[in-house]
């Protein structure tokens, strides 16, 4: 019962997450990766000593391009010894010509490796962020459509289709919380950008999520079956209470070793996942936190909200 007569908090800190990721997306931005922009990107790493990023800009500002790239590109570091480029999409022409800008940049004490160079036209770009929303949208559709198929006998206290209503409503939570961690990271160290790689993190988040989120409600459905009526009947918070604590354990041991093998991928796996092991690693964190902290308090809140509701009609 502590973590239902305690919702308020919850409540709180979810709100303070929430809005503050907002916040970061209003006056941060999104920054997008090339799959969803459209442009090229050359990551390379140098097996010894590297130019400084300033050192590589006079190079890259030098090239003779129509239309110039001057100014119109990021460079940041990545990994040890390495740097990634982002530009406009180049022709073959222009991508040799910086293929051998990069490889005269090391200096004599070291070598240069290009491990990739990516182009992304625009158009497909532009799909790519097309199909990305439209999947996110027709997955959590989904969620709530077997939600209210899966609870639809349950009609007392709280009608089935509010289960999918909560769900929305924790699912979003799950969504933006690991997107706004996103932004600001990137906002400080200019390396976590929203690709395509990102997304399919989110639709990981939201299928681990509605999961855990399905164990506390159908074990609240259970719960109602043998205690809103009869002889043992027991108030609606008492129940979701019982309901919490009765899967808490379960839910906690399922994600900390998800957690924990997914943080040894961020910590030793290639560079090119770790930003992805990353978003997993907050958001199934604040998925498991939604769905025992906030998704089941709902339950509540609404509940306690439709019986005012019904007392003041009485009056």
């Amino acid at each position: 019962m502590f973590i239902v007569n305690h919702r308020k908090i919850f409540y709180t800190f979810s709100s303070i997450l929430v809005i503050g990721s907002i916040l970061a997306a209003i006056f941060w931005g999104f920054s997008f990766g090339i799959d969803f922009k459209g442009g090229s990107s050359v990551e390379f790493q140098y097996t010894g000593s590297e130019p400084s990023i300033a050192a590589l800009k006079t190079e890259f500002d030098a090239i003779n391009f129509t239309p110039s790239i001057t100014g119109n590109y990021t460079i940041v570091p990545t990994g040890q010894n390495g740097y990634n480029l982002e530009l406009r999409t180049v022709t073959e022409t222009e991508r040799a010509e910086i293929t051998s800008l990069i490889a005269a940049s090391a200096p004599a004490s070291s070598t240069v490796e290009i491990k990739q160079f990516n182009s992304v036209g625009p158009t497909l770009g532009q799909e790519a962020a097309t199909k990305s929303i439209e999947a996110i949208i027709l997955v959590i559709l989904a969620i709530v459509i077997f939600l209210t198929f899966a609870f639809r006998k349950v009609s007392q206290p709280v009608s089935s289709w509010k289960y999918g209503i909560v769900s929305i409503v924790a699912l979003c939570h799950d969504v933006i919380i690991p997107t706004g961690v996103f932004i600001a990271l990137n906002h400080f160290f200019h390396t976590y950008q929203i690709d395509t790689l990102f997304v399919t993190a989110i639709l990981v988040i939201l299928g681990f999520s509605i999961h855990d989120t399905i164990v506390v409600f159908d074990r609240v459905r259970e719960n109602l079956k043998n205690h809103f009526g009869g002889k043992d009947k027991k108030p609606f918070d008492q129940i979701v209470g019982e309901s919490i604590s009765q899967t808490f354990i379960r839910s906690i041991n399922t994600s900390a070793t998800t957690l924990l093998a997914i943080l040894v991928v961020y910590l030793v796996g290639p560079l090119a996942t770790r930003n992805f092991a990353l978003v997993l690693l907050v958001g199934i964190f604040f998925g498991t936190y939604s769905s025992i902290f906030i998704g089941s308090n709902l339950l509540v809140t609404l509940e306690k909200l439709q019986t005012k509701k019904l007392e003041a009609k009485k009056k």
